[in-house]
């Protein structure tokens, strides 16, 4: 088909066009955008965590008062737990993931260093820690009973303990040692003393969004036992159709153990549970863009429906006059087919560079990443399949005209 014609209707029209054009360019860095940030939210809830997650509970407790003994009142604590029917396993630990606090420390590769490698996560752990979160250890080893240390007794004044070993993920091993084994590597953590990697777990997410998706699992898992008193988390590892029974029998058992503490049950439930609320926001806000998307799409269709059935009724005579000279009604539909295809390949050049501009504007404010290129095919197929459907009636329509149409009086 002629692409002259057509150009020289659009140029006789020019301000219609330029709109339609310019609704489609904003459309589509407008739809690069939000599609990339739904793939993002998406990303961040359906991430591998490396837990056991729907084997796993959390208990979660506060004393009331000081204890004097907390340490052994943990062990107390944990020996029951271990009893109770159904649990395979049972730890204490500082923190969990899916919560928005954490403890976190920088990671340095030589003493001397001014500044952090990097920010890791530190999991307080005891023996049983490993197998109750349901992590898989993919290269090295688990702790040794003499390698443990009491939380108490490290920050003792002028204690002389200190963490001398620690598990990794492999993450964040690959990023301080890339293409080599980090098992047997010395990092500088706690202080300016080495400590020896000497195992590294495939997966294990931090507790919270700090450092962004790059930092996920940058975690490192210390063999320092924390007391009850320092988070108090208790986290226990079942059948998944049995956690609610163990659940609620692990908090009637920590009640009735020991001194007077508060179950916070708004904290205590399973971690499947705790998972969902903690992507509650990214969830909503992907249905949020994805609901935006659909209208702005839908807004978009309408005005190539209404530009093309306004061209169609100003062109009547003009069909007309082409149908009365041999045109078929397969070439009325491919004019107006291309017409659309041609303002639609103007507005989504003009929308990937408007897409790239928005981008930039949000990696400076809001610290997302950048935009795949591979968005930009996506938006442009989008936008050129709803420009040919939206068009395909008002086509359609055209190709109807009689040819008798030419011989009437405007």
């Amino acid at each position: 088909m002629e692409i002259r014609p057509i150009l020289s209707t659009l140029l006789r029209h020019k301000t219609a066009a330029a709109l339609i054009v310019l609704e489609i360019a904003l459309t589509c860095a407008i739809i690069c955008n939000a599609l990339f940030m739904i793939g993002e939210r998406i990303s961040q809830v359906t991430e591998t965590s490396g837990l056991a997650e729907n084997e796993m509970v959390r208990v979660q407790l506060l004393p009331v008062g000081d204890d004097a003994d907390a340490n052994a009142q943990t062990r107390s604590d944990l020996a029951m737990l271990r009893g109770l029917p159904g649990v395979k396993a049972a730890t204490v630990t500082n923190q969990v993931p899916f919560v928005n606090s954490s403890w976190n420390s920088g990671v340095r590769l030589d003493p001397d260093q001014q500044t952090t490698t990097l920010n890791a996560s530190n999991y307080m752990t005891e023996e049983q820690f490993i197998d109750a979160f349901g992590l898989n250890l993919v290269s090295g080893r688990n702790f040794t009973v003499d390698e443990y240390v009491d939380f108490d007794v490290l920050n003792a004044p002028e204690s002389e303990a200190r963490v001398a070993s620690v598990i990794a993920t492999r993450s964040l091993a690959e990023r301080l040692f890339p293409g080599e084994d980090a098992v047997g590597k010395s990092i500088y953590v706690w202080g300016n003393e080495p400590v020896r990697i000497v195992g590294i777990v495939e997966h294990l997410v931090r507790p919270s969004m700090q450092g962004g998706p790059t930092a996920r699992e940058y975690a490192l898992i210390m063999p320092v036992r924390a007391s009850y008193t320092i988070g108090g988390n208790y986290v226990l590892r079942t059948d998944p159709e049995r956690r609610a029974e163990v659940l609620a029998a692990a908090s009637e058992a920590l009640r009735g153990n020991g001194p007077r503490r508060i179950i916070l049950e708004e904290n205590t439930k399973t971690f499947e549970e705790l998972r969902r609320e903690f992507y509650q926001q990214p969830r909503s806000m992907a249905w949020l863009l994805a609901i935006v998307c659909i209208a702005l799409l839908f807004v978009t269709a309408l005005g190539i429906v209404g530009l093309a059935s306004f061209w169609v009724q100003q062109r009547t005579k003009q069909i007309g006059v082409r149908r009365a000279l041999g045109a078929t009604k397969g070439q009325i539909l491919r004019y107006f087919q291309t017409e659309n295809f041609l303002l639609a390949t103007i507005g989504i050049v003009i929308g990937m560079l408007l897409a790239y501009g928005i981008n930039q504007l949000l990696m400076g404010k809001y610290e997302l990443p950048r935009l795949p290129l591979y968005y930009l095919p996506i938006g442009a197929l989008a936008l050129w399949l709803l420009g040919q459907i939206a068009v395909f009636g008002p086509a359609r329509r055209a190709a109807e005209v009689p040819p008798a149409i030419a011989t009437r009086s405007v």
